[in-house]
């Protein structure tokens, strides 16, 4: 989406979806876009994006609720300052972060389902755990991710639906899997980002999954455990929640290769590098936030959730 002025690129049927399922009004929408900008100018600690995409992004993810939308924007800069090693220098053309790049590890997959939802594709055992962190993959991911979220306008009413491939997953894989890490994953996703996740498939899942899964499930919010399913090596049984056509050739589709639409995504992130370098500035800093100062424990914290009950 160029300029900061939003131009609607949804058709009849998802402006439609829109104004039923997360409370969109085509004639309040601008108003409630200045709304949030004004807020945003009055946060002495934040540094945001204030194009009309970025906020209309939030607002729908947050189903038009001003309220929520102003925590989760609070709550995604934080998490962005407070997670450098995922948000500074995010160089596709770096020579590591390229490399891991073009293992195509995750990948938005071209076209939607029936349901109008946007799918993605990720494949956690497709790394190297000697050579690549888990914080390499994360950046990796997150870049993709918001170059995605900045292009792609229907995810945000009709929301994603998530393929998890374990294949090759070993032991040294989940070594790299530890839970801070992982609860940092999940509050930044959960809390932090404005997507609308409408399904978790699991497929070729080994014995070391499940070591994993219970870590990730520990964080899930309930609306999200409801949403899993975990297929293991039955294809069919994938296919009942992800149309075959929609997934690539490897895995039964029609959908072009996984080589196809990785190089397709590595186009897209050279022709964004400017907006991935200048996006690390979007940010708070914290010791001009009112009130008490957010750090790593209070948002990552495994006790944290615990620790806040006695304060107030």
């Amino acid at each position: 989406m160029g300029g900061d002025k939003y131009v609607c690129t949804l058709s009849p049927e998802l402006l439609q979806r829109a104004k039923d399922e997360i409370n969109e009004d085509p004639d309040r929408r601008e108003a409630d876009i200045e709304h949030i900008r004004d807020w945003l100018r009055h946060q002495p600690h934040i540094n945001a994006r204030m194009d009309d995409w970025t906020i209309l992004r939030f607002l729908r993810g947050c189903k038009f609720s001003l309220e929520r939308t102003k925590e989760k924007l609070d709550m995604f800069y934080t998490c962005k300052s407070l997670c450098p090693e995922w948000y500074k220098n995010r160089d596709p053309q770096d020579k590591k972060l390229r490399s891991i790049l073009e293992l195509g590890i995750i990948l938005p997959l071209p076209g939607f389902d029936q349901n109008g939802r946007r799918m993605m594709l990720s494949r956690p055992g497709g790394f190297d755990p000697s050579y690549a962190t888990l914080d390499d993959l994360t950046k990796v991911a997150m870049m993709l991710f918001d170059v995605y979220q900045e292009e792609d306008e229907a995810h945000t009413v009709t929301g994603m639906v998530m393929v998890e491939d374990f294949k090759n997953f070993s032991i040294s894989h989940l070594a790299a899997m530890t839970p801070v890490a992982i609860k940092k994953m999940m509050t930044l996703f959960q809390d932090g980002y404005p997507m609308r996740p409408k399904g978790l498939n699991y497929i070729n899942t080994p014995e070391a999954f499940n070591t994993v899964f219970n870590i990730f499930k520990s964080f899930m919010k309930e609306k999200m455990k409801r949403r899993v399913h975990i297929h293991g090596s039955d294809m069919e049984s994938l296919y009942k929640e992800v149309p075959r056509d929609i997934l690539p050739v490897e895995y039964g589709g029609t959908n072009g290769t996984v080589e196809e639409i990785k190089n397709y995504w590595l186009q897209r992130l050279d022709a964004r590098r400017d907006w991935l370098l200048e996006d690390e500035k979007f940010c708070v800093d914290e010791s001009k936030r009112p009130g008490k100062a957010k750090t790593s424990a209070d948002l990552f914290g495994i006790e944290g959730s615990f620790r806040k009950l006695n304060v107030d």
